[in-house]
Formats: C-alpha cells, structure tokens, sequence
C-alpha cells in the first residue's frame, strides 16, 4: 500500500520560510515523478512544482519560481519543497503526490498540509 506523509507545515509570517517534507512508502517500481500541488480556499488544486526524477529536470509554477525549490533524497524516498520568501498568497493546503507506475500522470496523494501566510 503506497504511503505519502507530509510534515512541516505551519503558519508564518509574509517573508518567512518553511520547508515541506513528504515521506513516500510502500511502491515498488521507480517512480518518473513526485511533486506538491495546493489548494486554496474557492479555488481549484494547481500544480505548484515537480521533480522528473530520470531526467533530473524541475517544474515550477510561475508564481513560486525563486522562491520554491524541490528537491529529492533518493535514499529516504523523501521529497521537499523548500519555500522561502512566502507571501499571503501562499496560503493553502500543500500535498505531496507520486506518479503511477511507467507514467507522469499523478496517482497517489498524500493527507496534505496547512500553509498559512499572514501578512
């Protein structure tokens, strides 16, 4: 049974940081893809970054380039969004998500985390 954790959200102030951790478990094939989408309160789930884990290529939503970075520890199966600068627009819950099985389409899904942003 595949398993996707998420620590370290939290509420902060606009300009702080914090830094998401999402601990994959129970696959056995070697995934193309995880990454972190958000929801906000009224609006739609949208894809916020992705790491392409053989082509070692990163994905960015406009609206958080130079300030988000994805990153991967292969070891632990563990992946983060480190995320600086963090505005009020930030606010949403964050999930961490894991491509299929020889696919880039998304599959399994964590619980999700609170991120709030005051300004």
């Amino acid at each position: 049974q595949v398993q996707l954790v998420e620590s370290g959200g939290g509420s902060v102030q606009a300009g702080e940081s914090l830094r998401l951790s999402c601990a994959a478990s129970g696959y056995t094939y070697s995934s193309y893809c995880m990454g972190w989408l958000r929801q906000a309160p009224g609006k739609e789930r949208e894809r916020v970054a992705t790491i392409y884990i053989h082509e070692q290529y990163t994905y960015y939503d406009d609206s958080v380039k130079g300030r988000f970075t994805i990153s991967q520890d292969n070891a632990k199966n563990t992946v983060y969004l480190q995320m600086n600068s963090l505005k009020p627009e930030d606010t949403a819950v964050y999930y961490c998500a894991l491509c299929g099985y020889q696919t880039y389409e998304y599959k399994y899904w964590g619980q999700g985390t609170q991120v709030t942003v005051s300004s």
